[in-house]
């Protein structure tokens, strides 16, 4: 051992890092970025403050004075829905995780019995909920306890406030066929951008981009040969997770064109990103790290794991202009739902922005530069 020669690696090697500014950027910066913004979501949980859309369809005073008893011990930001509405289509159309419904003739039933201690006197207050998200079940335990404060004060008497709950599907899913479409979408995305920068840097840092500038090959036949194998790779993992899915976990998922076609558009919008980023950061550490920077807070706040409706407003707000975010709410439509339009729209998102990126993507991946 040479600590000479060590500590003039080690300089040569300092060196180098403080002449890419990018590297040194992203290295210092992305942790810092990632401690504020996770710290941001999950400091002071006990003041979170849920959102609870509630249907009063008894519209009375003892209606009113429930829904501020739920807001003031819940803890829960109220949403009134018009009474006229289909809480179920409702909860669909609005992507809202949950509607509370108070009963016609809730303000008798606890008139009766109170006044006239009636022990059969009761009222059943109806959720109708989203099994796709997983602080739904917070929210209604959360709700229950309420309630069963409520019915304490009421002592010596049975349950007055009783709950039942209607899932807006017919069909009853676990939790693991919500989390199996998010992981999907997070590899392809992952897979897409991590390759096309690898590959991208690899090659022009040996020159071989310089030297492909000198043969008939075409920047747009490169380019779609790249597009091709990234998504045969992101078939064959997709193929992968949901074969271990099926038997591991017996998955109950609706397999159709729709999940080729968002695979497709992830690998579309990452792979432009991917051309992009090698664009403005053309050593491989550097692209690396820029890399990590687009991924990991994108695959963390757009609903992959836990539900945006944890982040606080501003950052539920931005997520959903995160094109991952459209992805699994697109594959979740097609593949738990079965809802061909959410579908669309989704897909219509996500393919206008893979559009915008491709192209300048493929504007910032000009090989003359490269002589």
């Amino acid at each position: 051992m040479n600590p000479r020669i060590i500590s003039a690696n080690l300089v040569v090697k300092l060196l180098n890092f403080s002449r890419e500014k990018t590297t040194m950027f992203f290295t210092i910066a992305f942790p810092i970025i990632l401690i504020l913004l996770f710290g941001t979501i999950f400091m002071s949980q006990d003041n979170v403050e849920y959102h609870l859309c509630v249907q009063d369809l008894d519209r009375t005073n003892s209606s009113a004075h429930l829904v501020k008893t739920l807001k003031l011990n819940g803890k829960f930001k109220i949403t009134n829905v018009d009474p006229a509405v289909n809480a179920t289509q409702y909860v669909r159309d609005n992507k809202v995780n949950l509607v509370l419904i108070i009963p016609k003739d809730y303000e008798k039933s606890l008139n009766q019995s109170i006044e006239f201690d009636d022990p059969s006197a009761s009222v059943t207050i109806t959720y109708i909920y989203d099994p796709s998200s997983s602080s739904v079940l917070t929210k209604m335990q959360i709700l229950n306890a309420v309630f069963a404060y409520i019915n304490q004060g009421l002592s010596g008497k049975s349950p007055f406030i009783r709950s039942a709950e209607e899932s807006i599907l017919t069909k009853k899913y676990r939790f693991i066929e919500f989390f199996v479409p998010g992981i999907i979408a997070m590899a392809v995305m992952t897979l897409s951008l991590f390759s096309t920068v690898d590959s991208e840097t690899e090659l022009r840092q040996k020159g071989i981009i310089r030297k492909l500038s000198t043969t008939p090959i075409t920047r747009t036949d490169w380019i779609l040969s790249n597009i091709l194998y990234q998504f045969i790779l992101a078939v064959i993992c997709t193929i992968a997770m949901l074969l271990v899915s099926y038997a591991v976990f017996n998955v109950s998922l609706h397999i159709d064109a729709w999940l080729l076609a968002f695979i497709l558009l992830d690998v579309f919008a990452f792979v432009g990103i991917g051309m992009i980023l090698t664009r403005f950061a053309r050593e491989a550490q550097s692209a690396a790290a820029a890399a990590n920077a687009v991924s990991l807070p994108m695959m963390f706040l757009s609903g992959s794991f836990f539900p945006i409706e944890l982040m606080p407003g501003f950052l539920q707000k931005f997520a959903k202009t995160l094109p991952l975010f459209y992805v699994n709410e697109g594959l979740r439509a097609a593949m738990v739902f079965e809802d061909n339009m959410a579908a669309l729209r989704d897909a219509a998102i996500i393919g206008v922005f893979a559009a915008v990126v491709f192209i300048l993507g493929i504007i910032a991946t000009k090989w003359e530069e490269d002589k």
